[in-house]
C-alpha cells in the first residue's frame, strides 16, 4: 500500500488522536527532566512517546512528523545515555518540537518547512547552545488561526485509554449526550408505577371493607333465622372475595417488586451513563502546568504549580467550561501575585514561588481551591484604586473592611494593573470569572493574607445533568432551590418577625434578615392555611442573604435537570424543569433571578407582608417521619397518617431518615428493620445515643415477625414493634395513639 493510500481521513483522524496524547506525555515529562534531568523513568516514556509518534507518522505517509519525532528522539537517547545533559534551552526546543507534532498532525494547520528545518537544528545542535524561549502560551500555538483565545489547553480526547487497562470504544458526545437524556427519561417513567400501586392499595381496602361487610350480613341473616339458600349464598360470596383477594395481594406483590426492580434498573442505567460523561480533573489541568511554566519563563519568574485532587471525577461539559476561569486564575496569580526571584528572596521567600490548585468532591460539587504564595493585593493601593475610579469617596473607602474591599476586584472593567501587558491589565477580570462559574451554578470568594498570598475558593457542581435541590410548595404547586445557594432551612415563629425600614425581617445568628413571601415572587396565589409556625428557605448569593417564606417545605430531591424548550425563551425566575418521584412537575428556580425580583419589589416599595395572625391561630399537628425502602409500604403508611389527622415526612433509608431526623423536629419515628446503606436497628440505636433524640417514641414496622426479631428491635431502642404481615389500618393508628397521642 502506497503512502498516498495510507494517506486517508480514518487513518489521519488516528494519526491526530495519538499526537494529542503522547504531546500531553513528553509536555508533562518533560516539566519534569526540567527540575531534574536524570529522572531515567520519565526520559524512558518521552523517548517512547517520541518513537510512538515517529511510527506512526511513518505510517500515514507524514514526512514532516517523522523528521521532528525523530530528531527529538535521538536527542532524547542521547541524554538517556548521558552523551547530553538536557539544559532548560534543551527543554525548550523539545516542548516546541512537541507543540510542532501536534500542529503538523492537525490537518488544517499549515506548518512551514523552515519551521520544521529551524527546530530539526536546534535539536541537533550540540552544547548548550541558547534557544529562543517560546511564546508566553506556547500551547495555542498549535491550534488553528481561529480557535478561540481563551483555549490554552491542548484539545481534549474522549478516547484516552484509562490506567486500569480497559478496552476502550470511542464513542461521540452527542452519542453520549442522547444516552444520558434516554436514561434521564427512563429514570422518570420508572416512578410512574407509583399511582397505580396506589390504586391496587386503595383497590386493596376495599376489598378488606367489602369483606367486613357480607360478614355483617351474614351474621344479620343469622340472627334472623334467614333462608338457608340466602346464607349459602352469602357463603359463597365471601369465598370467591376471599379467593379474589388472595389472587390480588399475589399480584399487588408482583407489581411491587417490578416496580421496585424497574426503579433500580433504571436508576442504574442513568448512574451508568451519567459515569460515561465523567472525566478527571487533570484532562483540564494538563495544559496549564505548561502554560504556567512558559508564562513565568517570559515574565522572568520561578514558579512550581502543584495539583492535588486531580482524579476527582467531573462532567464533561462542566470540565470544559471550567478550563477558561481555571486559565484565567493561574495566569493572573502568576503575573499579579508572584513577585520576581530577587523580591521573594528580599522579602524573606524562597526565589522560586508556589501557585497550588487542591480539588475534592463534597455533596455533589466539585471544590477547587487555587492559591499561591505571592504578595497578595495591597489594600493602600486597592483603596486608591477605588477611589480614583469614584467607586467610593476617599471618607468611605478608609472605612470598607478587608473583604468588602476585595469584593470590588470582581467589579467589571476593574483591574490594577496600570499598563495593558499581553497578559493583563485590559480590565477583563474576575468579573468574567464569576459570570463563567454562574453560569455553571456555582459561586467564587477570594482569601488573602497580605504578603503571603492569595486564595480563590471555587465551587461548582460535578454534573449538570442533576441537581440536589429542596423542594418546596408554593400555591399548591411543587418548585425546587439548588442547595448550592441554600444557606439552611427552619420554622421561624410568627413573634420573630419584625418590621424594619418597610420591610419584614428576623434574626439569624445575630444578622438580621430580610423576608419575603415565595407566593409573591413566584407570582402565585398564596394558600391561606393556619400554621404554628412559618417554614422558611434562606438563601445566600456572596454576602447576600433573604429568607423566603414558603407554605411547606417537602425535602431534599436529587432531580434529573430537564431543560425548557427553548421556544419558551427566558422564563423569569426559572432555571430548568424536572421530575418528581411520583411523576409530578416541578420547576428548578434561578436563585439569581430571584434576588433580582426581590431587589426590584423592594426598591419599588411593593413588598408584601406575610401574615402572622392566621399563622397564630394556628395548632401544630404532631409530627411522624416514615422510614422505609418499599415505596408501597412508604405510601400506604403516609396516607394511613394523614387521613388519621398527622402531619408525616418519608425517608428512604435509615441515613436518608437519620439525615432528616438531625435537620427537623418529630414526635414520632416509624421504622423498617432491613433497608440499604443503614438498616431500622442502626438508626434506632444512634438515635438513643443522641441526646437530643433519646427520649424520641420509635415504632418498628417489619415483615420480620419472629421473636427473636422483635426482642433485637426493642432491646436496640424500640418502644413499640409491629408486624407488617398482619396489621390493619385501626391497629397501626392505634399504636400511634398510644405512643404520641392522637393528632390533635
Amino acid at each position: 500500500m502506497t503512502p498516498e493510500e495510507m494517506r486517508d481521513a480514518p487513518m489521519l483522524e488516528l494519526f491526530r488522536l495519538e499526537a494529542e496524547e503522547q504531546t500531553q506525555v513528553l509536555a508533562a515529562g518533560l516539566l519534569l527532566l526540567e527540575r531534574n534531568p536524570t529522572l531515567s523513568d520519565q526520559l524512558e516514556a518521552c523517548m517512547r512517546a517520541a518513537h510512538s509518534l515517529k511510527g506512526a507518522a511513518r505510517i500515514v505517509g507524514v514526512e514532516a512528523g517523522v523528521r521532528v519525532a525523530h530528531a527529538m528522539e535521538d536527542c532524547l537517547v542521547e541524554a538517556q545515555e548521558g552523551r547530553l545533559q538536557l539544559s532548560p534551552a534543551h527543554i525548550d526546543a523539545l516542548l516546541l518540537g512537541s507543540d510542532l507534532l501536534l500542529r503538523i498532525a492537525t490537518p488544517e494547520v499549515q506548518v512551514a518547512p523552515v519551521e520544521i528545518d529551524a527546530l530539526i537544528a536546534q535539536l541537533t545542535a550540540q552544547g548548550d547552545a541558547q534557544v529562543v524561549a517560546p511564546p508566553a502560551v506556547a500551547p495555542a500555538s498549535v491550534l488553528p488561526a481561529d480557535t478561540p483565545a481563551d483555549i490554552t489547553a491542548p484539545p481534549h480526547t474522549e478516547n484516552r485509554p484509562p490506567e486500569s487497562g480497559e478496552r476502550v470504544l470511542r464513542v461521540t458526545a452527542e452519542r453520549l449526550d442522547h444516552l444520558l437524556d434516554l436514561s434521564s427519561k427512563t429514570l422518570v417513567e420508572a416512578q410512574q408505577l407509583k399511582p397505580q400501586l396506589l390504586a391496587q392499595q386503595r383497590g386493596k381496602r376495599m376489598q378488606m371493607q367489602l369483606g367486613r361487610m357480607l360478614e355483617s350480613a351474614q351474621q344479620a341473616l343469622t340472627d334472623g333465622a334467614a333462608d338457608p339458600s340466602v346464607l349459602a349464598t352469602l357463603t359463597e360470596a365471601r369465598r370467591l372475595l376471599g379467593e379474589c383477594r388472595q389472587l390480588f395481594e399475589q399480584q399487588a406483590g408482583a407489581l411491587d417488586e417490578f416496580a421496585w426492580q424497574a426503579a433500580q434498573r433504571a436508576q442504574q442505567l442513568y448512574d451508568t451513563a451519567l459515569a460515561c460523561r465523567m472525566r478527571p480533573l487533570s484532562d483540564v489541568l494538563r495544559g496549564q502546568a505548561r502554560m504556567i511554566r512558559d508564562l513565568a519563563r517570559s515574565l522572568d519568574k520561578q514558579v512550581r504549580l502543584q495539583v492535588e485532587g486531580d482524579a476527582t471525577q467531573v462532567d464533561r461539559d462542566v470540565l470544559e467550561r471550567l478550563d477558561a476561569p481555571l486559565i484565567h486564575l493561574l495566569r493572573n496569580a502568576l503575573d499579579h501575585g508572584i513577585e520576581a526571584p530577587a523580591e521573594r528572596l528580599a522579602a524573606g521567600k524562597p526565589a522560586e514561588g508556589v501557585i497550588s490548585i487542591k480539588a475534592r468532591q463534597q455533596a455533589g460539587s466539585l471544590l477547587l481551591e487555587i492559591a499561591d504564595d505571592g504578595a497578595g493585593v495591597a489594600l493602600s493601593r486597592l483603596r486608591a484604586a477605588i477611589v480614583q475610579r469614584q467607586l467610593a469617596s476617599e471618607e468611605t473607602a478608609a472605612q470598607l473592611s478587608e473583604d468588602e474591599l476585595l469584593s470590588f476586584l470582581f467589579l467589571p472593567g476593574f483591574s490594577l494593573r496600570e499598563q495593558v501587558t499581553e497578559v493583563s491589565g485590559r480590565g477583563v477580570g474576575l468579573d468574567a470569572v464569576q459570570h463563567m462559574l454562574r453560569q455553571l451554578r456555582g459561586g467564587i470568594q477570594l482569601q488573602q493574607r497580605s504578603g503571603h498570598g492569595m486564595r480563590f475558593l471555587l465551587e461548582v457542581p460535578l454534573t449538570l445533568s442533576v441537581v440536589r435541590s429542596l423542594v418546596v410548595e408554593v400555591g399548591g404547586e411543587a418548585y425546587a432551590f439548588p442547595l448550592a445557594h441554600i444557606e439552611r432551612m427552619s420554622e421561624l415563629e410568627p413573634a420573630a418577625i419584625v418590621q424594619l425600614e418597610g420591610q419584614q425581617h428576623f434574626t439569624h445568628e445575630g444578622r438580621s434578615v430580610g423576608l419575603v413571601a415565595a407566593g409573591q415572587l413566584l407570582q402565585c396565589p398564596v394558600e391561606r392555611t393556619p400554621r404554628a409556625t412559618i417554614p422558611v428557605v434562606l438563601i445566600g448569593l456572596g454576602e447576600a442573604l433573604y429568607g423566603v417564606a414558603v407554605e411547606r417545605i417537602i425535602g431534599e430531591r436529587t432531580l434529573v435537570v430537564l431543560p425548557l424548550d427553548p421556544r419558551l425563551g427566558n422564563v423569569q425566575n426559572v432555571l430548568a424543569g424536572a421530575v418528581l418521584d411520583d411523576g409530578a412537575p416541578v420547576l428548578i428556580l434561578n436563585v439569581e433571578d430571584l434576588q433580582r425580583s426581590l431587589e426590584r419589589l423592594r426598591s419599588s416599595g411593593r413588598l408584601e407582608r406575610i401574615d402572622r395572625s392566621g399563622q397564630e391561630q394556628g395548632v401544630a399537628r404532631k409530627r411522624v417521619l416514615v422510614v422505609d425502602d418499599s415505596l408501597t409500604v412508604r405510601e400506604l403508611q403516609r396516607k394511613l397518617l394523614l387521613n388519621g389527622g398527622y402531619e408525616v415526612a418519608v425517608a428512604v433509608d435509615g441515613m436518608d431518615g437519620w439525615n432528616a431526623l438531625r435537620a427537623e423536629p418529630f414526635d414520632l419515628l416509624i421504622t423498617d428493620i432491613d433497608m440499604p446503606r443503614m438498616d431500622g436497628i442502626e438508626l434506632v440505636t444512634l438515635l438513643r445515643r443522641d441526646h437530643r433524640m433519646q427520649s424520641l417514641p420509635v415504632m418498628v414496622v417489619s415483615y420480620k415477625d419472629r421473636e427473636e426479631d422483635r426482642r433485637r428491635g426493642l432491646e436496640a431502642g424500640a418502644d413499640y414493634y409491629l408486624g407488617k404481615a398482619s396489621f390493619h389500618d385501626e391497629e397501626l393508628l392505634e399504636a400511634v395513639a398510644m405512643l404520641i397521642g392522637r393528632s390533635q
